[in-house]
């Protein structure tokens, strides 16, 4: 086992936004690791975050680089905003590599209204959404579905939702795989983690989980042709971005494969510098079954997503009384940030499968890839990059540089520089809760000490985060969002 550093490795700079540790830095390491960031975000990394990506450099089959995005803090065996393409015949598949929330990720609509239009009506919006869409840790959806129906969801993700009822069927389409993992396999689930995740959809969650209502400010429009692309077509235009998972039932998952990997390491002959990589080749059995397995939570959490969409309608619909057409609430983007998926590359001149791996980070399409929808071919991918409660989100647009430095993969929010305990012991949230409403934010959590958890300071500048990504061309910002009210797992 590696022990945790105590001083930074060599990082060797490549340009101003991109740093490398050399292969030779650590015993085992397989390619080097490299870091997108700004040397301000870099300097602010801690230790972890140099040693779990080293760590992951070392794993069986990995190509080109380990990589850690501007957003990159300590995780769990891979940090958060890791990733890392292992061979799909020689390497590997690490849970550690796609987290315990499976597929959290993002979901953005907008709206026909500005914020003239929903000043008047913020508190009434966000206390009815705060009793329609639950979050908090343990928390239970409307939904009473039977272990057949979870299964379908399972199976079927997006689809499933728009096919009960919970969606149109345009929403198939603005999401990430069209919101359904096709290798899913519910024969690789426990009873165990169904019981987990069976009354879950419809729910954000707690933690870092959220409901936001923003403004896409004139000054914050970057790319004027591209926003009204996405969807922001109004000065002061009013979108809903919310931000959840698998919840319980991803986390079962990642518990369980973890603990049969661990077991079944020796057996594959398989070494790992820290029990949190634990994996298995890509082609085992186990490898098999947890990459099915891991397909289910996924389409869980698109399902779980969607169904809040549902919700977010329905509230809007009563609290401006009118429908959801006439409001102009329409899904633009659905995005996973904890995921692994099978993907083509060319690596050394040749195309080559890979298993990419995604822990905290978000894929970076560029113009035409064959899995974007027609009304973003000429755009590329749509990115969702979430900020804190009280600076405000980004959106921006994939890019061919990303598929090709990258492996279509690039930053998903503003990352953590302050741990969960360290920011409950320096703010209060019912302070924090007050000087939110006093600029204007009005927000709501199911306790003041998880909402102290999500403080501002807590976060990196989400400005330098995403002006790392755009400057190294991984992506480019498109609109920035600011917070009006939020609701906190």
């Amino acid at each position: 086992m590696f022990k945790t550093l105590t001083e930074r490795p060599p990082i060797n700079k490549i340009n101003d936004f991109v740093w490398e540790i050399p292969q030779s830095y650590k015993e085992g390491m397989q390619v080097p690791a490299r870091i997108y960031a700004s040397k301000k975000l870099l300097d602010e990394m801690d230790l972890g975050v140099f040693d779990q990506v080293t760590n992951v450099a070392c794993l069986p089959g990995i190509q080109k680089y380990a990589y850690c995005m501007a957003d990159g803090h300590q995780g769990y065996g891979f940090p958060i905003g890791g990733v890392a393409a292992f061979d799909a015949e020689t390497g590997v598949i690490s849970p550690g590599g796609v987290g315990f929330d499976i597929n959290c990720g993002m979901k953005l609509c907008t709206t026909n209204l500005t914020f003239k239009d929903i000043q008047p009506k913020i508190k009434e919006i966000v206390d009815h959404l705060f009793k329609t869409v639950p979050s908090g840790v343990g928390s239970k959806g409307f939904m009473n579905v039977n272990k057949n129906q979870f299964k379908d969801i399972m199976q079927d993700g997006v689809k499933w939702a728009v096919d009960n009822g919970y969606g149109w069927t345009q929403d198939i389409g603005r999401c990430e795989a069209q919101g359904k993992i096709e290798w899913a396999d519910t024969s690789k689930v426990s009873d165990k983690a169904i019981s987990r995740g069976i009354n879950q959809l419809g729910t954000l969650g707690s933690g870092n989980h959220y409901l936001e209502i923003q403004v896409a400010h004139p000054d914050n429009i970057f790319d004027k042709n591209n926003a009204v692309k996405l969807g922001i077509k109004e000065p002061e235009q009013v979108v809903i971005m919310f931000h959840c998972g698998s919840r319980g039932f991803g986390h079962q998952i990642a518990t369980e494969y973890l603990r049969l990997f661990l077991d079944n390491m020796k057996k594959n002959n398989l070494k790992v510098l820290d029990n949190e990589l634990a994996c298995a080749p890509f082609t085992s059995k186990e490898g098999q079954d947890y990459y099915k397995a891991m397909a289910c939570a996924a389409n869980m959490a698109f399902a779980n997503r969607q169904v809040i969409l549902h919700r977010i309608r329905e509230g809007f619909s009563k609290i401006f009384n009118d429908t959801p057409e006439n409001l102009g609430l329409e899904s633009i983007w659905d995005n996973c940030h904890n995921i692994a998926r099978r993907e083509k590359y060319k690596i050394d001149g040749k195309m080559k499968w890979v298993i990419t791996h995604r822990k905290g980070a978000t894929k970076s399409f560029g113009p035409n890839h064959e899995e974007l929808p027609n009304e973003f071919k000429d755009i590329g991918s749509p990115i969702i990059l979430g900020g804190s409660m009280q600076t405000g989100s980004y959106l921006l647009v994939g890019t061919k540089k990303a598929e090709e430095e990258t492996f279509s993969s690039t930053a998903h929010g503003s990352g953590r520089v302050m741990s969960r305990t360290k920011a409950k012991s320096q703010f209060r949230g019912e302070k924090l809760q007050k000087e939110m409403w006093d600029k204007g934010i009005y927000v709501r959590a199911m306790s003041m000490s998880g909402l102290a958890e999500e403080a501002g300071l807590a976060y990196k500048n989400i400005s330098e985060v995403v002006d790392s990504i755009h400057k190294t061309g991984i992506s480019n910002k498109v609109v920035g969002l600011v917070p009006i009210a939020n609701i906190k797992g």
